[in-house]
């Protein structure tokens, strides 16, 4: 079984920001592959979809963005999910807006719901999608642009990232983190 999970913030509050970028593919993937019913699970809400036979797990953490890796730990733990079949989406405001980029493993990058995902599962060792929200504007903290609302003008841009990452995880169930660091970074 594969485990994909989107990172964001529950509530209506949170709807439409960048740090829920993560919620927003997962919601699209979800769509466009006929997935269950959300249930309420693991801190969070959980679907299935069956991607051209494998069956993967799509989770929706409801501990909010910093307490990400409780609802992952719990997850992974129930259905012992492999590392190798796990993938986290979550922004980074450190790319340009629309930027998809795929890790095999790494450091969370300042973005903490990704440092939570880490610390829970005591391994920096799993795939990642880290899609761009950024840059930074001067002058504004980190955490009150992550919160922040797409402008008019990046909604266009924003949508159509959203659609190609929503492919890029199919495309990761299918043919596994290499084939997408090849044809997405």
């Amino acid at each position: 079984m594969k485990l994909v999970v989107g990172l964001g913030n529950p509530g209506r509050k949170y709807q439409g920001t960048r740090h829920n970028i993560g919620f927003d593919v997962l919601d699209l993937f979800a769509r466009r592959h006929v997935a269950t019913a959300r249930k309420a699970k693991f801190e969070g809400e959980v679907a299935e979809a069956n991607i051209a036979g494998q069956r993967s797990l799509l989770l929706w953490p409801h501990t909010f963005m910093n307490l990400s890796g409780t609802s992952v730990g719990k997850a992974c733990d129930f259905y012992r999910i492999a590392t190798d079949d796990l993938l986290v989406i979550c922004d980074d405001f450190n790319l340009p807006l629309s930027t998809i980029r795929f890790r095999a493993k790494g450091s969370p990058g300042g973005q903490k719901g990704l440092a939570d995902v880490i610390r829970r599962l005591g391994t920096e060792e799993f795939s990642r999608l880290r899609i761009g929200v950024g840059p930074l504007p001067q002058r504004w903290e980190p955490a009150d642009f992550v919160l922040s609302k797409f402008g008019r003008s990046e909604g266009p841009i924003i949508e159509d990232v959203i659609g190609h990452a929503a492919g890029a995880v199919s495309l990761w169930i299918e043919q596994g983190i290499d084939a997408c660091m090849n044809q997405f970074n």
